[in-house]
């Protein structure tokens, strides 16, 4: 069983990187079609982009992919959880920039249109990476693994010398809506003496309050507060649901990271799949099915915000 859009739907809004506007439609497409990035504003190359590992460009701050003829867009995490987290695995997403829009720095926005639009089912297999033995990236203080598991579990664990983070660990089954009611609402961070580092490197140039929350050597300078008391540990853990997706389908499996990023996720899945031992393709009997992470997930499991500034 696959799913796709019930229709298709829009979204504007500035990248966070670049600051450049750009649109986002998400096209319904068929059984077996993957999840697909079009550049609309690129002419005479190619300008299709498979969201797969493989196509990943080593960049920092961000999940970029990038085609053969050097086409890419940036920023593609929090759409990718999104889909994943609702269970979406057909779809095409045109993009009229070299950057998905960050809209309000989470998946939220994402999560509610997919769910106000609906989710059909699909004739088709269902196939999923279960991962049979541990494999595990480690650089420096950070480190990333898959180990085997019955299901999507992601585990995760930050320590920020900044005050208003600090040590932050948080571990979740990420089956039947978890990622909605959990994890879509919370958005990106960083600290404000980071910012005009990013900026002085062409980052974090679309960056705002309104787009991610700014901690100051404890205090929250993002009106409004946060919405978790651990939001940003949620928000690790929503950005590595999105890498993960990368690998084409669901894992079955056990993610543990340890300060890790974008970078070292990326590298455990290309570690993953040069190691035919640690792995399998596996067609998902009915119990399996039941257990990814968008499976039943309705517009109910969205999460009410809360506030504990």
């Amino acid at each position: 069983m696959q799913s796709t859009l019930a229709s298709k739907i829009s979204f504007e809004g500035v990248g966070l990187h670049s600051g450049i506007e750009s649109k986002v439609t998400l096209i319904p497409m068929g059984p077996n079609y993957g999840i697909w990035f079009k550049r609309t504003d690129t002419f005479g190359v190619n300008n299709m982009i498979r969201a797969i590992y493989s196509n990943v460009e080593d960049k920092p701050l961000c999940t970029r992919l990038i085609n053969k003829d050097g086409v890419s867009v940036s920023t593609v995490e929090h759409i990718m959880a999104a889909l994943t987290g609702c269970g979406i695995q057909n779809i095409l997403i045109e993009v009229s920039s070299d950057e998905i829009p960050i809209l309000d720095g989470c998946a939220e926005t994402f999560v509610e249109k997919i769910l106000q639009v609906g989710i059909i089912k699909q004739a088709g297999k269902q196939f999923a990476v279960q991962i049979l033995s541990k494999v595990e990236v480690v650089e420096n203080e950070a480190s990333a693994s898959l180990s085997p598991a019955d299901s999507l579990e992601i585990d995760f664990s930050i320590d920020f010398k900044e005050k208003g983070i600090g040590k932050q660990s948080k571990s979740l089954n990420m089956a039947n809506g978890t990622f909605v009611r959990e994890l879509s609402n919370s958005r990106t961070f960083c600290q404000k003496i980071d910012i005009k580092k990013m900026h002085s490197r062409g980052l974090a140039l679309g960056g705002s309050y309104d787009n991610a929350i700014v901690f100051d050597q404890g205090d929250i300078l993002t009106p409004g507060g946060l919405r978790h008391e651990d939001e940003a540990v949620r928000h690790k853990m929503l950005d590595a649901l999105g890498d993960l997706s990368l690998a084409g389908m669901p894992i079955i499996g056990r993610f543990v990271g340890v300060c890790a990023g974008h970078l070292i996720t990326h590298r455990l899945l290309k570690k993953l799949f040069l190691n035919p031992s640690t792995y399998r393709v596996v067609e998902c009997s009915l119990n399996q099915i039941n257990t990814l992470p968008g499976f039943g997930v309705t517009h109910l499991d969205i999460e009410v915000e809360t506030n504990f500034s």
